[in-house]
């Protein structure tokens, strides 16, 4: 293996979902090689799930252009010109192979597949055991083989505050006047029709939903899934009727075939719990940390279910599933129509977010702040902690520590003492849980504040509705993490601030940031 590659290319998967679970992959080699150019190959309707990802450097789009032998020799000369050191092949094609062989490229790394083990460098076997896990694990085990260490686990979809904040007026905008619980719906899958739980199933469910969780639903779907978002409008116009239900319509935007991928993802990124088939939205959802309740009938949902903490799914255990077709081949689906919509009414209610939080950075927000501090001597816990969030543990809230510590990256702060002083604060204050970041902030991370991952990870955990949540720093980046995900943020300053800020509020100590988050509780019930 090729001992320090200037130039990385990653030849990218062909469809969405599948996309989407590389994620890891792709966060994996830029830890391995921090200073390469790492370029993607991709098919164009993939490319978005990586646009504003910062481990990847260059998105090269295997277009239409490129058609043909004579199109991939265009592709391999381009490619050629590029003078890439590693070719990473995370698509099981030939073709990957090939064009990467063609390319000129020196180390080849993919699975042995396809019959290219012979264009491959380093062509990995695919072990039975590997297929028997998430597929997550499928491109992190190539990985592994190539003696490239995996990364975290958990795929990560980026956004712009941009598109937070576009997603957000258009729900708000059709939702003025409504509250409650928001509920996506994605009732498509590109694979077929066996993925599909019926339109009249998901009507029913929607009506539930409205009328017994007062929630908001948002029907999401391509171009090409108009017309099941229309058959289910019909389904509950119908049974409006039947049930003499009155104001269905205003609590139901649909929004299928109006949106691009990443007006999809940021819309996605809003709902407090996503029902979907197994499909390209159900893991860009999960990328995105959003609670899911997944329907699976024809697909198996070891291999491609939503990954991570917090989800749901429903899957009848039947003698024929899974059995990977696109149409049942008995014609009746008993695997999907054999779902209720009160089981999964039932397992939107066992995930929904309900739970007020108080996030709480760690250094000089709970403690002094020594500046790396490493050792229990100059742990010191500030005046009148303790009894301001006895006081927020009396108002309901959930309180939960959420911290940045590239002191561990740096090597200056051991891991294990973080661990230690996080679980002694825990106990000291009665903070349910602790969440922190040990990157270095170059690596561009998905953990580091004021990027979500780590609270997305608590509110699923702890059922924590962000939008009824606070969170307390002394740093803008807490601000920052507050408006990326609908909470409101309070920034600690004991001296006049001449600084702009997004915070709500600018507080002198923590005991003014709790006098002030109970006092606006107090006005809003």
């Amino acid at each position: 293996m090729t001992a320090d590659p200037q130039k990385i290319l990653i030849r990218g998967v062909n469809w969405i979902g599948d996309a989407v679970i590389t994620i890891p992959a792709v966060r994996s080699i830029r830890r391995a090689f921090p200073d390469a150019h790492i370029s993607l190959l991709v098919k164009p309707w993939v490319s978005e799930i990586f646009r504003e990802n910062p481990d990847i450097d260059e998105i090269i789009l295997y277009d239409d252009s490129f058609k043909r032998y004579t199109g991939r020799l265009k592709l391999a000369k381009k490619l050629r010109e590029k003078a890439f050191d590693k070719a990473i092949l995370l698509q099981n094609a030939f073709d990957a192979a090939l064009i990467a062989w063609l390319s000129g490229i020196p180390e080849r790394i993919g699975y042995k597949r396809d019959g290219r083990g012979f264009l491959l460098t380093k062509a990995v076997p695919v072990e039975k055991d590997i297929l028997e896990q998430h597929q997550v694990y499928y491109y992190l085990n190539l990985l592994k083989s190539a003696g490239i260490e995996p990364a975290d686990a958990q795929p990560y979809l980026y956004l712009t505050d941009n598109e937070r904040q576009s997603a957000r007026k258009t729900l708000s905008s059709y939702f003025s006047a409504d509250r409650g619980p928001l509920i996506g719906i994605n009732p498509g899958a590109t694979f077929g029709s066996a993925k599909r739980w019926p339109p009249e199933q998901f009507a029913e469910l929607i009506i539930k939903v409205i009328n017994e969780l007062n929630g908001r639903v948002v029907i999401f779907g391509s171009p090409s899934e108009i017309e099941i978002a229309d058959d289910i409008i019909t389904e509950i116009n119908r049974l409006k009727i039947r049930m003499k239900i009155e104001k269905i319509g205003s609590r139901i935007l649909v929004m299928a075939g109006k949106t691009n991928l990443r007006e999809l993802a940021a819309l996605i990124s809003e709902c407090d719990v996503f029902v979907t088939n197994d499909s390209g939205p159900m893991h860009m959802a999960s990328a995105l940390l959003v609670p899911i309740v997944a329907i699976f009938g024809s697909t198996d949902k070891t291999a491609t279910g939503p990954f991570g903490e917090g989800h749901r799914i429903i899957a009848k255990d039947l003698p024929c599933a899974p059995c990977m077709k696109r149409e049942c081949p008995e014609g009746h689906l008993n695997c999907m129509t054999a779902v209720t919509a009160d089981e999964v009414l039932c397992a939107v209610r066992e995930i929904l977010p309900v739970t007020k939080a108080v996030f709480l950075d760690k250094d000089g927000t709970l403690i002094e702040d020594k500046h790396y501090l490493n050792s229990f001597d100059g742990l010191v816990i500030l005046r009148g902690t303790k009894a301001g969030l006895k006081k927020l543990k009396g108002a309901g809230f959930k309180l939960i520590g959420i911290t940045n510590q590239s002191g561990i990256a740096r090597g200056i702060v051991d891991r294990e003492f973080v661990k230690q002083s996080n679980e002694y604060i825990e106990k000291e204050l009665g903070i349910d849980d602790f969440y922190y970041c040990p990157h270095h902030p170059d690596e561009k991370c998905s953990c580091r504040k004021p990027e979500p991952l780590l609270l997305l990870k608590a509110r699923n955990r702890h059922l924590i509705n962000l939008k009824l949540s606070y969170i307390i720093g002394d740093r803008e980046s807490d601000v920052l993490l507050a408006g990326k995900t609908g909470s409101t943020g309070i920034l600690l300053s004991p001296t006049p601030l001449f600084e702009k800020t997004e915070a709500a509020y600018i507080a002198k100590d923590l005991n003014d940031a709790v006098e002030w988050i109970l006092a606006r509780e107090k006005a809003v019930s």
